[in-house]
């Protein structure tokens, strides 16, 4: 009778644990997202006061100062609080926001572009400066422009890649080396096999067309299913039935 308690008890606990990991994991996913957005917009805004913000606020209160000619330290002192420390902080953020607008809408007209391409061809001219900005613009033109993603990644293709009867993903980045193109009567693709969880580096192939697949995905999920390793995919499942299927012996089966 003794044992019947003890194990009626234990399992009562292992149940009590079991359902607390299984509802714990639950909430956990749901709230995760929210709360790592709500984290990055958060760090985000921060960066931007502390780095920006602060000084266009220090900027506007030296203004204030002096176009009312305040010669008082306590005045002084209560209106820098209020605009550094107070409510009023918040005036260099959405001033920084309102530049980096009037920034996007000056680079939109012709005078703005040729003004910039003086202000790039300076930076490139500089020794110390051209050997990180090229790179770093890059990076931004990738994440940031839509219209770049779209010039560099055309289409969205599957190749056997690291081997035979290993499928992967791949970017089509242009039509191969002229060098091989002109010795090899066929048709190549560039392509950038990207890395799982970063999409952005990853192996560059060239392959004939004719050992490629393509697949009814757009760049904006290709990246999603390489950035979460395959967890998200795209909600139309045609791509997938399209691959050949392959035995245990890497037999194609048609």
């Amino acid at each position: 009778m003794i044992a019947q308690k003890q194990c009626n008890t234990f399992l009562r606990d292992t149940s009590i644990t079991i359902n607390f990991k299984k509802y714990f994991l639950r909430g956990l996913a749901v709230l995760l997202p929210t709360i790592l957005t709500i984290w990055v917009f958060f760090r985000g805004y921060t960066f931007i006061q502390q780095s920006i913000s602060v000084h266009i606020n220090r900027g506007i209160v030296r203004l204030i100062v002096l176009v009312n000619d305040y010669q008082d330290e306590a005045v002084i002192d209560t209106v820098s609080e209020f605009w550094i420390e107070g409510w009023g902080s918040i005036a260099g953020f959405l001033l920084a926001l309102f530049t980096v607008c009037i920034v996007g809408v000056m680079l939109a007209s012709v005078v703005g572009r040729a003004l910039w391409r003086i202000i790039e061809k300076f930076i490139m001219n500089t020794p110390l400066l051209r050997r990180v900005y090229p790179y770093v613009k890059q990076v931004t033109d990738f994440l940031l422009t839509q219209d770049e993603q779209k010039r560099v990644f055309s289409r969205v293709v599957a190749i056997e890649y690291p081997r035979k009867g290993i499928w992967s993903i791949g970017l089509v980045t242009g039509s191969g080396l002229k060098k091989i193109t002109g010795n090899v009567q066929k048709e190549f693709l560039t392509i950038l096999i990207p890395n799982s969880p970063t999409p952005i580096t990853g192996y560059v192939i060239i392959v004939p067309k004719e050992q490629t697949i393509a697949l009814d995905m757009t760049i904006e999920e290709a990246f999603r299913f390489a950035i979460s390793a395959g967890v998200i995919t795209p909600d139309d499942e045609q791509a997938q039935a399209a691959l050949p299927k392959v035995d245990s012996e890497g037999t194609e089966q048609v």
